[in-house]
């Protein structure tokens, strides 16, 4: 395992395909790999990309892939796809809307989210710290575009873009309660369309009202005919030299790491919960209770959480 990381620190492409299958199949060796990563000094700044479907996010992050190699930097892709509910698949199609992937300083790789809320998949943070590893500039992470849920780019962005389009009805009432949120700046693709000034207005007249924070630039653009693509890097590169002559940037990550952390061991625990048949059985006990009128559902809620305080205290002994 250890050669394995030697190689894909070297530069070997392969070697990192590998580390990443090991991590999104959650190999019993990935404890190893990131041990021997510890002292990786990654660099990249990790930029999401998020929106609703069809707003063109991966051609849009093909020409900013190209805008970064025009400069000189190297980029990662995770570009994330929606898995079927039936067979877990993913069609991984983002691949084919990136017409850069025989670069050598571009590294594309596709994931299903399976089934993963938030937009991204459980262990796309892994792949982003491999892709750090692997000594890129640039992470662009791409959220799977099913609309305001996708709030979990917060804990992997260092920058935020929200891609949106013209002719998607009232956009303002469907990205309050969750992109509208966490975007650092925001693109309005397709700028060939109509709407698409209109739609600029409404968004730039929407942040007006807000009064906790500073309004995020909007900046219209069209992947297709690569047009403001230039002046969109501009804004990205702008806000992360900002965080970074504060202290903003290294702060947010730290905060990224800790919410990292308690997600994942909550993750681990509720694993661990259903995978324990004496659990499950409780669960399908109480369950019944509550169906049979013998108690309530907070009755409930109170005897599993005495029940997980007891197993808290029978492992700390």
């Amino acid at each position: 395992m250890e050669n394995l990381v030697e190689r894909m620190q070297a530069g070997d492409r392969r070697a990192l395909a590998r580390l990443m299958t090991l991590a999104e199949n959650e190999s019993p060796e990935v404890p190893r790999i990131f041990a021997a990563l510890r002292r990786a000094p990654g660099r990249a700044h990790r930029l999401g990309v998020t929106g609703p479907p069809g707003a063109g996010k991966s051609t849009l992050v093909g020409r900013l892939i190209e805008a970064l190699r025009a400069a000189g930097e190297t980029v990662g892709v995770l570009a994330v796809d929606p898995s079927s509910p039936l067979s877990g698949g993913a069609l991984l199609g983002d691949r084919l809307r990136m017409p850069v992937l025989d670069d050598p300083g571009v590294f594309v790789r596709s994931m299903a989210s399976r089934g993963t809320p938030g937009g991204l998949a459980r262990h796309s943070l892994d792949l982003a710290d491999l892709l750090d590893a692997f000594g890129r500039d640039w992470i662009l992470i791409e959220t799977v575009g099913t609309g305001q849920g996708e709030l979990e780019i917060l804990n992997e962005a260092d920058t935020t873009l929200v891609v949106l389009h013209p002719g998607t009805g009232d956009t303002v009432q469907a990205l309050k309660a969750g992109l509208f949120e966490v975007g650092d700046l925001f693109a309005v693709n397709k700028a060939d369309q109509i709407g698409a000034d209109s739609l600029k207005a409404e968004l730039e007249w929407a942040f007006r009202l807000r009064e906790d924070r500073a309004a995020p630039p909007v900046r219209m653009t069209s992947a297709r005919e690569n047009r403001g693509v230039g002046e969109l890097l501009v804004e990205v590169r702008r806000i992360r030299a900002a965080r970074e002559a504060d202290g903003q940037l290294g702060a947010q990550r730290q905060a990224r790491l800790a919410r990292r952390l308690r997600r994942e061991v909550e993750l681990e625990f509720a694993d661990r919960l259903a995978g324990d048949p004496d659990w499950t059985g409780l669960l399908e006990n109480l369950a019944r209770r509550v169906m049979d009128l013998e108690i309530d559902r907070y009755a409930a809620r109170a005897e599993l959480i005495r029940r997980l305080g007891k197993t808290k205290g029978a492992t700390e002994a």
